[in-house]
């Protein structure tokens, strides 16, 4: 072990009965949302972090199939296309990205030969629409706009209406104001790779007795850190809620590391997770549990703790 390192977790941890289970990963990268019209023609998605995601290449005019295959990361978002059955005649196309201001981006000129394309790119946006067009000049996004694919919504994706903030066939957790979810950030660049580094929680308060430890692993690959939260003699919890641990980012960003629901006879629970988040705070908070079978995007509930490094 690399550290050893003192942390306290802020007060009001109650837990349902003498027990709880854990659920290590519910929500490995935060499941985000999509900002889209009533036709479907402007959609924009906020990406997940350090999780593929496979979009699907509307075509707009023509008989051809494409993917966009979309991996965000810390450092920036990677972008593979691979386009088929493209017209004989057709030998480059060029790749935008749509911000979610309107503003139109330009990725890259894409080569075709005998119908098909490949292209690879990285781009320092997270929340975006892919079109392709053949114009190689295009400055804004109309319905004038010549356009061979848009991308589509992917998969699971939550979709809320443009100049709307509730979401269609989900429920989302929205902002609440229950208080600060700031949180310090625990300095990851400065862990060694490859060990993990304990955090020994102190409980206060309502929560005396109950003890809690925290190891964090950044992998040697340095695109991902572990995080695992070991949970031991839980005290009661609100009835109808569970227990969410966040990564929070220093842009602000969150990302459901795992929660912790209420089983009957044991008092011990554990969440296991990773984030690919440069550097991080970590956050718990109590989420009503109806809320938790769809989908919470950031914290909405009460603040229970916020993990310190006591120096």
């Amino acid at each position: 072990m690399s550290k050893s390192l003192i942390a306290f977790l802020g007060a009001t941890l109650l837990l349902f009965a003498v027990a709880a289970a854990a659920v290590g990963q519910v929500q490995t990268t935060t499941v985000t949302k999509v900002q889209q019209n009533a036709d479907g023609t402007y959609t924009i998605v906020e990406y997940p972090v350090g999780k593929e995601t496979v979009v699907t290449l509307n075509p707009v005019g023509i008989k051809a199939t494409g993917t966009a295959t979309i991996l965000r990361a810390a450092d920036g978002t990677t972008i593979k296309l691979n386009l088929s059955n493209l017209p004989a005649d057709l030998t480059g196309l060029n790749l935008y990205a749509v911000d979610p201001t309107g503003a139109v981006t330009m990725l890259g000129p894409i080569e075709v030969s005998n119908g098909v394309a490949t292209f690879t790119t990285t781009t320092p946006l997270t929340r975006f629409m892919l079109f392709a067009s053949p114009d190689a000049d295009v400055a804004a996004y109309d319905p004038n706009t010549k356009i061979f694919f848009r991308s589509a919504v992917p998969s699971g994706f939550t979709v809320i209406p443009l100049g709307q903030n509730i979401a269609v066939g989900e429920q989302v957790a929205a902002p609440a104001a229950l208080g600060d979810y700031t949180v310090p950030m625990l300095g990851i660049p400065t862990f060694k790779t490859g060990d993990d580094t304990k955090l020994k929680i102190n409980f206060t308060g309502a929560t005396e007795g109950a003890r809690a430890n925290v190891f964090i692993e950044p992998h040697k690959n340095g695109k991902l850190t572990e995080v695992r939260m070991r949970f031991h003699d839980l005290k009661e919890a609100p009835k109808g809620t569970a227990y969410i641990l966040w990564a929070v980012s220093r842009t602000g960003e969150y990302q459901q590391l795992g929660q912790i629901v209420n089983v009957r006879g044991r008092n011990e629970a554990e969440i296991k997770s990773e984030t690919a988040f440069d550097d991080f705070g970590l956050l718990l908070t109590t989420e009503d549990l109806g809320m938790t079978k769809g989908t919470i995007i950031h914290p909405a509930g009460h603040r229970v703790g916020v993990i310190e490094i006591i120096k």
